[in-house]
């Protein structure tokens, strides 16, 4: 046997290695990645060396990657068949902290054609932004370029687990000699050959032998094992067995091809991205080449998400380097109005730090990002021309988060275009649930309109019943019906759609409607006040104000209603749907002082104006004026006393029974 020889670790001492074992990483099981993606980079080098011609050891060897676990002797191996290293390389690669053979291997081969790769590069030009310069959906990235390792400090978390670690290695070219390299990662290691008895039956490639420590015991279970390899390196593009059994038998579909991929598989991949049961909605598969070089498969589910409570911090795209995980929902890769979608990123190009846990350039995160939003936006625009039921059903599972695209400004015109909200207009046949979008809207408006109305309301019946909406509907005017609290906040954010400008009928005047004629014959006006009569009907507004005191800003005769008796207007222009939402944000639940409007013709102010003529000082006028209030509050959305009114109404109508009994003589 020979004798194993000690050495330093060349970079640096024993504080450095116990930084870059306990500290760089977040999470222990990230040693398994390491290990595995050292292993696959292996393997890649032998399937490159092979693809050129060159003769390599053992060449009938599988590639694969074999995991051994131990419980007995605590401890964990893993094996690969690949390129291997020699006493140099393995003095080289494992005894300086920061020195990477695959990042060697990578400048090697780049050398060999330097001018290929430079008039690739100027080749380069950006295409039209709908087409994102996409390569055939066949298209593979060169052998070298799958090398996932770009520096030599992931082998050394395996010392987050491991009290001594063995690397048994057989390099593919070298004379066929074995060597052993040792170390507790305290700052030295060991390294001695194998005597010929002890390497015989060793072939071409590497065996990684952690003895793991007793706090990292739950490494020796298989379930564990194959738990980390699920979340982290599942598409490794090599066989990974376990104790002799193959374990990641899913594809990396998003690299195949897309033509040959069938909707069942989609769908199978779907369900085992997301657990979903349902298949999804649709599916948008990306091949990249510039300005970054990715691969993504994403998906639109066909199931509701429910991002607002309690999925609110589970959204994001997966993100793959070369197969390898990186990151899990990853935020940074779409905007929260596509918080919906899910799938995975795959990329070529994107740099990493040392843990590769943290993004060195996130500027390349948000070329991808871009790249992304445009072609899901572009999609999106050919459902709704060509599938318009099935981008209706994609509205209504996911339109309330993409209403927040709003505040993309780079997009706005692409967006806008996309929303959809319900409507007043009935169309023959328009429901509650139909949709429209801005486009639709324009198509039927006035002539000579200028404005795109909206009334926020919860449901279309209740925004038909609105003060605010009588002269709109009388005028056949169509407003948009803003159901939801963000609908309000996207039209603003918008601002105008083709130079109409977004208004709400409350803030409507005599000026904006005037000019358009009646579409309904408008309900029988009672006559006109006398000159007597409006000076009492002046005197009865006083009155009321008196009544309602500080409820209310003011009372006022109204020219904006006709079948309705009152409404509660804004002084300062904003809606009661958006003031709602400012005090709930605001965690003010009192009720606002508005302007209480007063339509002069309608039968109970009409008959209000009788009892105030008889007897000014007439309690009735108390309990009509406040029940009367009462009703405006509810149509707002205000009340938040309803006993009271109750009990306020039940007092009227008592009173009301008693007069009617007294006249009938009953």
């Amino acid at each position: 046997m020979a004798e194993a020889r000690t050495r330093q670790f060349r970079a640096e001492t024993r504080k450095v290695l116990n930084i870059l074992t306990h500290s760089l990483y977040t999470n222990r099981e990230i040693f398994l990645r390491e290990l595995l993606s050292n292993a696959s980079d292996a393997l890649e080098k032998v399937r490159f060396l092979q693809s050129k011609g060159e003769s390599v050891r053992d060449a009938d060897l599988p590639l694969e990657i074999r995991i051994t676990l131990d419980k007995d002797n605590k401890t964990l191996c893993v094996s690969d068949t690949g390129v291997g290293m020699t006493e140099e390389e393995m003095i080289e690669n494992l005894g300086t902290i920061a020195k990477s053979g695959s990042e060697q291997f990578l400048k090697d081969m780049e050398k060999e054609a330097p001018q290929k790769a430079s008039a690739e590069a100027d080749n380069k030009t950006e295409g039209s932004e709908d087409e994102d310069r996409l390569t055939p959906d066949d298209a593979q990235p060169s052998d070298a370029s799958r090398i996932i390792g770009h520096f030599g400090v992931g082998f050394y978390s395996v010392f987050m687990v491991a009290d001594k670690v063995e690397v048994t290695s057989v390099s593919a070219l070298g004379d066929g000699s074995a060597h052993v390299w040792a170390s507790d990662g305290s700052g030295t290691f060991t390294i001695r050959a194998l005597s010929p008895e002890e390497a015989k039956d060793l072939k071409r490639g590497t065996t990684v032998k952690a003895s793991i420590r007793e706090d990292a015991t739950e490494f020796l279970e298989k379930f564990r094992i194959e738990s980390v390899i699920r979340r982290h390196s599942n598409f490794l593009p090599f066989p990974i067995l376990i104790d002799g059994e193959r374990f990641n038998t899913t594809p990396a579909l998003w690299r195949e091809p897309k033509f040959s991929i069938t909707r069942e598989q989609y769908n199978d991949f779907y369900r085992y991205l997301t657990y979903d049961s349902k298949p999804p909605l649709d599916v948008i598969h990306l091949s990249v080449d510039a300005p970054v070089q990715f691969t993504t498969l994403i998906f639109i589910p066909d199931s509701e998400q429910d991002l607002f409570r309690e999925q609110r911090d589970e959204w994001g795209l997966d993100l793959y380097v070369r197969r390898v995980l990186i990151a899990k929902d990853n935020r940074d890769l779409i905007p929260n109005y596509l918080a919906f979608l899910k799938g995975v990123v795959d990329t070529e190009d994107l740099p990493l730090n040392i843990s590769r846990e943290t993004l060195q350039e996130n500027v390349v995160l948000r070329k991808i990002s871009q790249t992304i939003v445009r072609q899901v936006l572009a999609h999106l625009e050919r459902m709704a021309k060509n599938d318009k039921e099935k981008y209706a059903a994609f509205w209504k599972l996911h339109g309330k988060y993409f209403k927040f695209a709003f505040n993309d400004f780079v997009h706005r015109d692409r967006v806008a275009p996309l929303m959809r909200f319900a409507t007043t207009w009935d169309g023959g046949e328009k429901g509650e649930n139909e949709l429209t979008s801005f486009d639709e809207y324009l198509s039927r408006m006035k002539p000579d309109q200028k404005n795109i109305w909206y009334i926020a309301a919860p449901s279309r019946e209740a925004a038909l019943l609105n003060p605010h909406f009588e002269r709109f509907r009388r005028k056949g005017i169509e407003a948009l019906i803003l159901t939801e609290a963000v609908d309000e906040f996207a039209l603003e954010g918008l601002g105008k759609y083709k130079d109409h400008e977004f208004k709400s009928v409350e803030q409507a005047t005599s000026a904006d409607l005037d000019a358009f004629p009646d579409v309904e014959e408008a309900a029988p006006k009672a006559a006109p006040l006398e000159a007597e009569d409006k000076e009492s009907f002046d005197k009865l507004v006083a009155r009321m104000k008196e009544i309602l005191g500080d409820q209310v800003k003011d009372v006022r005769v109204s020219d904006r209603l006709a079948g309705s008796p009152a409404l509660l207007a804004s002084e300062d222009g904003v809606s009661s749907s958006m003031e709602k939402f400012m005090r709930v944000m605001q965690k003010d639940d009192s009720i606002p002082k508005k302007i209480l409007e007063l339509n002069p013709d309608h039968p109970l102010l009409r008959a209000m104006l009788r009892i105030f003529k008889a007897d000014p000082d007439n309690t009735l006028l108390d309990s009509m004026t406040r029940n009367l209030f009462d009703n405006t509050l509810l149509l707002d959305g205000y009340l938040n006393d309803p006993y009271a009114m109750a009990e306020r109404s039940l007092k009227l109508m008592g009173e009301a029974a008693g007069w009617y009994a007294d006249l009938r003589k009953l």
